[in-house]
């Protein structure tokens, strides 16, 4: 197809492609004139990719493209590729010397949890960020708080892999991962505050006028 065609059936304008061309998030098209190149099916995979890591990951150029290279790198397992798509992903962390009590708390507390983990993994800087923030307002508690919150997002995690296309090219699994991490996030987010509201409505509502 033409470069005019891949921009009608992807969705992304003609002048963007010809930036991600440039930029080496997408392979060139096979040349057929001085000014002409035809393009396949998985140069509309990876603009689906691309536009995935940036419009719905929010990925820098730079960035996404650290992701396409991995893609790339058969060498590396699907394992490592998604670890490196999760680590993109990651909001971004204060950088501090030594280990704080908070985070021994979380590596032991994974650790007997069992989960294949890495140990730079950016979500141990996140739940450590979670529970230093509890101390902070005072709560006694431990890593432990979060027992019933992990086996509930092993269970979904188990699903969800579930239904990821191993079988298909690996970009359009991270595809996938990157879509299905961001905006099913956002939902759970969103379906645990409405169940919230709910919960308080039940519980703390005046009873109805002439009940």
């Amino acid at each position: 197809m033409r470069i005019s065609e891949l921009s009608s059936r992807s969705g992304v304008p003609v002048a963007t492609i010809k930036y991600y061309l440039r930029e080496r998030l997408l392979a060139p098209g096979t040349k057929t004139g001085p000014n002409q190149a035809d393009y396949g099916e998985e140069h509309l995979h990876r603009l689906r990719l691309v536009r995935a890591l940036t419009e719905v990951g929010g990925l820098s150029i730079a960035t996404a493209r650290e992701v396409v290279t991995a893609i790339e790198d058969q060498k590396r397992s699907m394992h490592e590729v998604l670890g490196v798509a999760h680590g993109a992903l990651a909001p971004p962390t204060n950088e501090r010397s030594g280990r704080s009590a908070a985070q021994a708390q979380v590596d032991d507390f994974l650790d007997e949890l069992g989960w294949a983990l890495s140990d730079d993994s950016p979500a141990r800087n996140e739940l450590a960020s979670a529970l230093a923030t509890l101390w902070n307002l005072g709560w006694r508690v431990d890593a432990h708080v979060f027992e019933r919150y992990a086996h509930l997002a092993h269970e979904l995690a188990s699903w969800e892999f579930e239904r990821t296309p191993m079988d298909r090219q690996r970009e359009e699994v991270v595809e996938a991962v990157v879509v299905g991490t961001v905006v099913f996030e956002k939902a759970l987010v969103a379906l645990r505050r409405l169940a919230h509201e709910s919960h308080s409505a039940a519980l703390f509502s005046p009873p109805p006028p002439n009940a």
